[in-house]
């Protein structure tokens, strides 16, 4: 294996042959699983002879089909190729990469491995998987990526990164207990239990599997993902390290977020944290879930500092607001750089789009709108919680906001720039110096 970054983007790899026998167990255990109960039918002697005879028929498949699944840099370009009966070659411009991350299940943490995701624009058939690699040789490989992404010789080095924030494990735990829906279910799981218990009625442990499975996804999940998550800013965008049984490094190029989600749960307001949800171009459909959290539980400066952040010269929280009317009112405002509303009683929702990026604009009225003359505004962005609309709004304020956010996009916009190539072209200005870009 290539130990320098030169040798990366020059060589040809393919990923570590412990991925053919990983494959050819599957394949066993699969068959044996689903055809064992008929086969044991005429003997134990046909169970074994035809597992063995499935096991090297796999292996005589998946070990050509591993040596010539290989991928490589050429020029700025991401070169896959794959499959034995049916070839395919597949060459990626890496100035659409709009996200790399390093994927580490347990297991493949136990044998050193892991898994490159480069997320491009396209849709949802458009990211690339390369499983099954050693783990420095993915590191080098993404740092190369993101150096040809950004208009950089692939061999530069990995660009600095800066301490931003590291939630505490106490305060994960506690912000996921302290929700309500989370508290009620505990309640009833409690209550349930008990009269079970007492009573001796064995009926309402029925009721106990869906509390279970409900707090397993709600509260378990959440917890076992973003324990020990960390963030950093450098040069190359935001860096996102989290997960306690699949460990995640997660890098969003500079520009890539197209719009910003502040959530405040009604308990959490009382800790005075809050919760940074992102719309990020190149994610779609469950990965755009899996990957819209930037900040799963963080102080509510802390969480405003993010969207400064990834929003360069702009503050959210500056930005004034003018309330609306009626009972699902928004708070609505714009200004040069950003597109602002909040709205919600019992969970607040602020929602921040850089006028930049609005790929469209709408003022509408509802039917209950024209009894009420309230009017919406609307922008359209990439898929993602942040929806950027305000409801409620009086009619001169509504088209006040509108006209604003066509004066000041047409300002924001440069027709020259990018984000592409974000290291050698004018597309954000940060006050730090990235020595990457001497």
């Amino acid at each position: 294996m290539p130990r320098t970054l030169q040798d990366v983007t020059t060589g040809v790899f393919r990923a570590h042959w412990f991925a053919v026998p990983f494959q050819v167990i599957a394949v066993t255990i699969v068959f044996v699983a689903l055809a064992g109960p008929i086969l044991g039918l005429f003997g134990f002697d046909w169970v074994l002879m035809m597992t063995v005879g499935v096991a090297f028929g796999a292996l005589a498949y998946c070990l050509p089909a591993w040596w010539y699944a290989t991928f490589g840099l050429r020029g700025d370009h991401l070169v896959v190729h794959s499959g034995l009966v049916l070839r395919g070659s597949r060459e990626i411009p890496l100035s659409r990469l709009q996200a790399v991350d390093v994927v580490r299940p347990l297991l493949m943490q136990v044998f050193g491995l892991a898994e490159l995701r480069v997320e491009l624009a396209g849709g949802d058939g458009s990211v690339v998987r390369l499983r099954c690699l050693r783990h420095d040789l993915a590191e080098r490989l993404r740092v190369a990526i993101l150096a040809h992404a950004a208009g950089l010789p692939g061999r530069a080095p990995e660009a600095p990164e800066w301490p931003f924030y590291r939630l505490p494990f106490p305060l994960l735990l506690g912000a996921l207990l302290f929700r309500v829906p989370v508290l009620l279910s505990f309640m009833a799981l409690l209550m349930l239990l008990t009269a079970g218990v007492v009573f001796g009625e064995p009926g309402v442990f029925g009721a106990v599997v869906p509390l279970v499975l409900g707090l397993l996804r709600h509260f378990w999940g959440p917890l076992t993902r973003y324990t020990d998550f960390y963030a950093s800013t450098s040069g190359d965008g935001l860096r996102l390290r989290y997960g306690m049984f699949q460990r995640r490094m997660q890098t969003v190029p500079p520009g890539r977020v197209q719009a910003v989600r502040v959530v405040e749960p009604l308990l959490w307001r009382a800790l005075g944290v809050a919760r940074v949800e992102a719309n990020v171009a190149g994610y779609a459909g469950a990965r755009q879930g899996d990957s819209a959290t930037l900040l799963p539980v963080a102080p509510r400066r802390r969480a405003f500092a993010l969207v400064n952040e990834v929003f360069p010269d702009s503050d959210a929280v500056a930005v004034p607001l003018v309330p609306g009317g009626g009972p699902y009112h928004s708070d609505a405002g714009a200004d040069e750089h950003l597109f602002v509303t909040t709205h919600g009683v019992f969970c607040r929702v602020t929602d921040v789009v850089p006028v930049e990026r609005v790929q469209a604009l709408r003022l509408s009225e509802g039917p209950l709108s024209r009894f009420t003359g309230r009017l919406s505004v609307g922008t359209d962005t990439p898929p993602g919680p942040a929806e950027g609309r305000a409801h409620g709004l009086e009619p001169g304020h509504a088209r006040s906001v509108l006209d604003a956010l066509i004066t000041h996009g047409r300002r924001a916009r440069n027709p020259d720039a990018g984000t592409e190539r974000w290291a050698t072209r004018a597309t954000l200005t940060r006050g730090r110096h990235d020595p990457r870009s001497s």
